[in-house]
């Protein structure tokens, strides 16, 4: 059986656009088109055990089938679902569409989806597959890439009687030829492909090649316009999210990831960062008024290129750390419907639902961020390409090229996620890490010592900390970055290179000639692999497969670092997440109940649908209802084995139960005295959220008030052949 881990959702939904990134085109394109031919798309198939993947392609035959359960795999992980549960987006979309379609034209849907918006002009104009419904020289193309979805797309059409009124594409919107594809140029375009920074999933690409090729002379379109707004703010929480220098030199442990001289040689992309911002209020400080940055007038082409200086006054004393921003959408020419992804603090935008698939974004200003008086005005540079925003606080900043965050003189930069800078420049975790590895080597120095993972920090510890062990880095992700950053702070941290050797050969192919004929007496991990950030936690199992692929060349008494992992589960409260993820019905009265199954909506599946890794303390309001149990444990002595585990989850507060919130927590020593949690209260690793089919009201053991419970059976099963975690739960 094939399993399909999309880790990145946005991967999914960039292809519903012409300029996707690369990944995004390659997953979504339609290889072939003509009836006598198959049509066919390609998968990104991950096993997260190895590490290895693969495209895969996935083909539907002539007749338009293809196993079922195939593509609810691939869509089941996607924001598809997020978004259709957005009522505010839908109604702001329908009340646009019902003014700009008020009489029969040619209407175009690019990035279509389920068709929603196609149903929505089609209604506007009459047009159906009731007899009473006639075409009155209107017409609808729905536009869509990505072939699982095309095929949810017909499904959805049919309950709604339009599949005969909607003419669906196939295609990527730079595929379309007028007198081919469609008759003639469309006078109206509806389309919704956009990411939280707005222009991510190539909206400027799309409208330029729309306004070139396949629309007429000043369409009608919904949207109308975009605005980006911006706010400067002061929080220390973004700031330890991207200067690993200025907390570190806070930290006196005596190591040093980012020494004097190299202060850039560690940081985070130089892009902005989507994030739920109102998680956040209380520990930011507004600096500014909000202001306007961009406009995007979708009736007309938009250039590829464009840069404006905003002079913000500020309104308080303070460092400016991140440029917060956001957009609003005029859908309609007069200026009456909007739809906005400001945070709430933001008097005008507005009551309204949490949704995940929009963000605000985060934009963070280098080192200890801008010094600014209370009235003070600063000029703010900003300048966006085809799918991207950047800024610069003027004069501060040098201006930036955008890309990468290089430091100058085109020296070495080890770009990490804002998470694992954090990480890293947390005291408390970096203390945990060294008591464990300085307990470890007490017993094993001198040694042969393998770093599995992606850890920087660790390589770096064994190196200082025993000078006399052999040492073998992996560095699976970080490859030859991880050995060149090890050699540039080598001097700062008192080691030599002469002991460290980076190896590139996956450890499933090592034999006694990769180890010198000697064997392994530690092996150590956080565990940690670069590009797994969005993964479900127990796929950083993956420690546990290669201890294993390394077992003939450990020695009797090795050790291995961490000794175990334990499952832990809570059971929690989670309006706001299962109402993003729940089962449809009517979307302004379009049936859209046939694309739970496939869409993996908790309401409709018997299990809840599929676990889904989040940042928890995001997800809008949340509650735990429950003590912390552990439901299984692996131990990483032994080769890696099929696991179960069986908990009575009793929940200790009174509330509405949504769903299980799972995450590990590494045990690092054999007394079990050092343990590294990644629960919801460290807020730079993910959890894994298994929603409820239907939500259950929390009481207390001995309750007697009717339709309470009081416990949930936990049970999980772990499946080394695929790392595959099974949830099962029952209320007791």
């Amino acid at each position: 059986m094939v399993v399909f881990l999309n880790a990145n959702r946005r991967l999914v939904s960039s292809a519903r656009s012409l300029s996707a990134s690369r990944s995004g085109l390659a997953l979504a394109r339609a290889m072939s088109s003509g009836s006598a031919q198959a049509q066919r798309v390609f998968q990104l198939k991950l096993d997260p055990l190895t590490g290895n993947s693969e495209w895969v392609v996935i083909e539907e035959d002539a007749g338009g089938t293809a196993p079922e359960g195939l593509h609810q795999g691939l869509l089941a992980t996607t924001s598809y679902l997020d978004m259709l549960n957005d009522s505010r987006r839908n109604r702001a979309f329908r009340e646009a569409i019902d003014k700009a379609v008020a009489r029969p034209c040619r209407v175009l849907d690019i990035g279509a989806g389920t068709g929603l918006l196609s149903m929505m002009a089609a209604r506007a104009m009459g047009l159906g597959d009731s007899p009473t419904c006639h075409s009155n020289n209107g017409s609808v193309t729905a536009c869509e890439s990505y072939l699982p979805m095309v095929k949810l797309m017909r499904k959805v059409l049919r309950a709604n009687d339009m599949a005969r009124s909607i003419t669906v594409l196939n295609k990527r919107s730079d595929e379309v030829r007028v007198g081919v594809d469609i008759e003639s140029r469309a006078d109206v375009l509806v389309s919704e492909i956009l990411d939280s920074e707005l222009l991510g999933e190539g909206l400027i690409p799309t409208l330029q090649h729309a306004h070139d090729m396949l629309l007429v002379e000043n369409p009608v379109t919904v949207p109308y316009k975009a605005i980006v707004y911006g706010q400067l703010v002061e929080s220390t929480y973004l700031w330890k999210l991207h200067d690993l220098y200025n907390n570190e030199a806070e930290i006196l442990d005596g190591i040093h990831l980012v020494p004097a001289g190299l202060e850039r040689i560690i940081g985070v992309k130089l892009q902005q960062h989507p994030m739920h911002c109102d998680a956040i209020r209380r520990e930011i400080k507004l600096l500014s008024e909000p202001f306007r940055i961009f406009e995007f007038n979708f009736g007309k082409r938009p250039e590829s290129h464009g840069e404006t200086a905003v002079h913000v006054k500020a309104t308080g004393s303070g460092q400016v750390n991140a440029v917060i921003s956001w957009w609003m959408l005029q859908l309609d020419d007069e200026g009456s419907i909007h739809y906005s992804t400001a945070p709430k603090w933001i008097t005008l935008s507005g009551a309204g639902n949490w949704c995940d698939h929009w963000k605000q974004c985060v934009w963070f200003i280098p080192g200890k961020g801008v010094p600014l008086a209370k009235d003070e005005e600063i000029s703010l540079r900003a300048a966006h390409g085809d799918t991207s925003i950047s800024y610069q606080l003027e004069p501060h900043q040098p201006k930036s090229t955008g890309g990468d965050h290089h430091v100058k003189g085109g020296d070495f930069c080890l770009t990490l996620s804002p998470e694992r800078i954090a990480i890293y420049g947390d005291a408390e975790w970096r203390l945990s890490v060294l008591n464990a590895l300085k307990t470890v080597l007490q017993r094993r120095a001198p040694s042969l010592c393998v770093i599995a993972d992606d850890s920087i920090f660790l390589a770096l510890l064994v190196a200082r900390f025993s000078t006399a062990s052999h040492i073998m880095a992996l560095f699976p992700g970080l490859q030859d970055k991880g050995i060149h950053y090890l050699k540039a702070v080598a001097d700062a941290n008192g080691f030599s290179m002469d002991h460290v050797e980076f190896v590139r050969k996956k450890m499933a192919n090592w034999t006694g000639d990769d180890t010198h004929n000697k064997a392994v007496d530690l092996l150590i991990a956080e565990p940690f692999y670069y590009g797994s950030g969005g993964m479900l936690p127990w796929q950083n199992l993956r420690f546990w497969n290669e201890r294993t692929a390394l077992d003939s060349l450990l020695s009797k008494d090795a050790s291995i670092m961490p000794c175990k992992g334990l499952l832990k589960v809570c059971a929690m409260s989670l309006p706001d997440l299962w109402n993003s993820r729940r089962s449809l019905d009517k979307i302004e009265g379009f049936d859209h109940s046939v694309v739970n199954p496939t869409l993996g909506a908790c309401g409709d599946a018997a299990d809840g649908g599929p676990c889904l890794p989040f940042y928890v303390w995001q997800c809008g309001e949340v509650k735990e209802l429950s003590q912390i149990f552990t439901v299984m444990e692996f131990d990483f002595s032994r080769p890696i084995s099929p696991c179960q585990g069986k908990v009575k989850v009793k929940f200790s507060e009174r509330g509405i139960c949504h769903g299980l919130v799972l995450w590990i927590d590494w045990v690092m020593d054999a007394e079990n005295s050092i343990v590294v949690s990644t629960g919801p209260d460290r807020r730079h690793w993910k959890q894994g959220v298994k929603l409820l089919s239907t939500p259950v009201a929390a009481g207390l053991q001995g309750s007697t008030n009717t339709g309470e419970t009081s416990c949930l059976i936990v049970q999980t099963s772990f499946d080394p052949s695929n790392g595959e975690l099974v949830i099962e739960h029952v209320p007791s």
